[in-house]
């Protein structure tokens, strides 16, 4: 079992918080808890720990959470040019259309997402309204640690709510001191970033630099810090942002640090790791407390793991590794030029005797990324190509990594008998998410001398890892060196750009990326018209103004009375 984590308290967020003058209706609700109760330091911080548990989005079973993943592989990944759904077109249909820019406002994944992540804002809510009582009243948390459990809550609250209003832009807003019955019915018409930067602040200003209590899963002053640098990042306020990163990259050496130590279950919560979501198997052997937001993204068929098959890589992502005779990634997208694409389109002999081109030239990230035919996958053995595949005609040959773990892993990592139910954490910021968010700034701001020293850092590091090789072999001509130069900002920024693709592919990120830098619809209509050439569900894909965020859930519209409006153009 995984130590020094933060228990999962579930069940503890829906509290009976106000009374009736009859009699009858003054009696504590059975299943629920009363404010004496939990008006208390042990209240105060059990109903901390129930807001840390929706970090993981699983909120009323393991099923069905694939929308509220702390990865965002459907709506950060899916969403771009980096990741198919996978599987066949048949499973999880609502998915595709995600996938293919036409989702509806009844499609279930954005209803989890919106449930879930809000069910996280009630519970922060809740924690800071009961802290408020015992402050009020006996005091029985200390004045120091009620600064921190604010602190906390508030960090918590300003994530949820920015996974929120990066997927549907229009957001209602409700805090602890809003009304219950005037939460349920909030309109949607409230710029919410200003909230969430104030919670921040106050996070980075409360919060300690050490862990609090040792506890591995809690935020801290420098996760605190990265967050509120991204969310003032988004806002294109690049000195204010910098400022932030510079505080957490302050006396870190990112080449140190090794990267694949990110992926590894073994060695999470690393140097690296700045703010992760913390995944375990319960004691009973059961998942809920697991990583079952990616759980379909196990490998299919005769693999180890055997279900389920989504989430794959584009063949674009795997292209976009390719470097050139000076070991540099083709920033002007001529990757796409011979492109490789494993055994894909082969038949009968050909495709019985393929053979790895180990002369092809690849950033080694890609095999730590990707798995492909040929290539040792983990401890799994060599990666057999459409075995291991749900639907190679459908999504491609290509298979992802960086969320499974090795079989050697299985008995204490895993659900017993439902091996895609892993506890690998998610690293919802890592140092070199802040390198190159710092780096970009340095873009903005004309430094390009620092922009290029922070972008050959991470280059420095992906340089050191080990080449995964076949038998002895390398299994590509592995290359990257340092940019010589930034010439200019326009080629900074898109070495920038491509850089965070390369380094942080397949963990989240890409589809914001696009849509806060405004190339969305110029980046991924390209990419439909390179795929589609291989995959026939990807082409003549159009990518509307309206695309950059998703619609409103209709329910939610339903449930509000009208007060909620829906996002132009659906």
């Amino acid at each position: 079992m995984k130590k020094n984590k933060i228990a999962i308290l579930i069940g503890v967020s829906f509290l009976a918080l106000s009374s009736c003058s009859k009699s009858f209706l003054e009696k504590v609700p059975q299943g629920q808890l009363s404010d004496p109760q939990v008006v208390s330091s042990e209240g105060v911080e059990g109903l901390l720990v129930g807001a840390y548990a929706l970090l993981n989005g699983n909120q009323d079973g393991t099923w069905g959470n694939y929308g509220s993943a702390p990865s965002q592989w459907l709506f950060g990944e899916v969403a771009s040019d980096n990741a198919h759904k996978g599987s066949d077109g048949s499973d999880q249909p609502n998915m595709n259309l995600i996938e293919v820019y036409q989702p509806t406002s009844t499609n279930d994944n954005l209803s989890v997402l919106w449930t879930r992540y809000y069910e996280g804002i009630a519970r922060c809510n809740n924690t800071l309204r009961v802290l408020a009582a015992d402050q009020a009243g006996g005091q029985t948390v200390s004045a120091e640690r009620a600064v921190q459990i604010q602190a906390e809550a508030r960090m918590l609250r300003a994530h949820y709510y920015f996974f929120l209003v990066r997927v549907f832009k229009n957001i209602p807003y409700v805090d602890e001191n809003t009304p219950a019955d005037e939460a349920k019915t909030k309109p949607n018409d409230t710029d919410v970033y200003p909230m969430i930067l104030a919670d921040l602040q106050f996070a980075t200003e409360n919060l300690p630099v050490e862990k609090i209590n040792g506890q591995v899963g809690r935020v801290d002053k420098m996760a605190a810090e990265a967050y509120l640098g991204k969310v003032l990042l988004y806002q294109k306020q690049y000195a204010e942002a910098l400022q932030h990163f510079t505080t957490v990259m302050a006396g870190k050496d990112i080449t140190a640090m090794p990267y694949q130590d990110n992926f590894d279950v073994t060695t999470e919560n690393g140097p690296e790791s700045i703010f992760a979501v913390q995944h375990a198997i319960s004691p009973d052997g059961t998942g809920d407390n697991a990583n079952v937001g990616d759980m379909l993204s196990g490998l299919y068929g005769t693999s180890p793991v055997g279900c389920c098959g989504f989430f794959q890589p584009t063949i674009d992502l795997v292209n976009s590794f390719k470097v050139d005779a000076n070991g540099l990634p083709y920033l002007d997208g001529s990757y796409r030029t011979d492109p490789y694409v494993s055994d894909f389109g082969l038949s009968g002999s050909a495709k019985t005797n393929y053979a790895v081109n180990v002369n092809l030239r690849f950033d080694p990230r890609l095999d730590y990324t990707v798995g492909r035919r040929g290539v040792p996958y983990l401890d799994y053995g060599t990666m057999p190509g459409d075995p291991w595949i749900r639907l190679a005609s459908y999504a491609g040959p290509f298979v992802g990594k960086k969320n499974q773990v090795p079989v050697a892993q299985f008995p204490s990592h895993t659900v017993s008998g439902a091996a895609y139910i892993n506890d690998l954490n998610v690293n919802l910021i890592r140092l070199a998410d802040v390198v190159l968010m710092a780096a970009e700034c340095q873009v903005e701001l004309g430094n390009l001398s620092e922009a290029l020293r922070l972008v050959n850092s991470v280059r420095a590091r992906a340089a050191t890892l080990p080449p995964i090789t076949i038998g002895e072999t390398p299994a590509a001509n592995y290359d990257v060196k340092p940019y010589p130069s930034f010439p200019s900002v326009e080629y900074a920024r898109n070495a920038v750009r491509f850089e965070r693709r390369l380094e942080l592919a397949m963990e989240g990120h890409r589809f914001f990326d696009l849509v806060r830098w405004g190339v969305a619809k110029q980046v991924l209509e390209s990419y439909s018209g390179f795929e589609g050439g291989f995959l026939q569900s990807y082409r003549n894909l159009t990518f509307d103004s309206r695309n950059e965020y998703f619609p409103i859930p209709q329910d939610q519209i339903d449930q509000s009375s009208g007060t909620l409006k829906q996002n132009e153009g659906y």
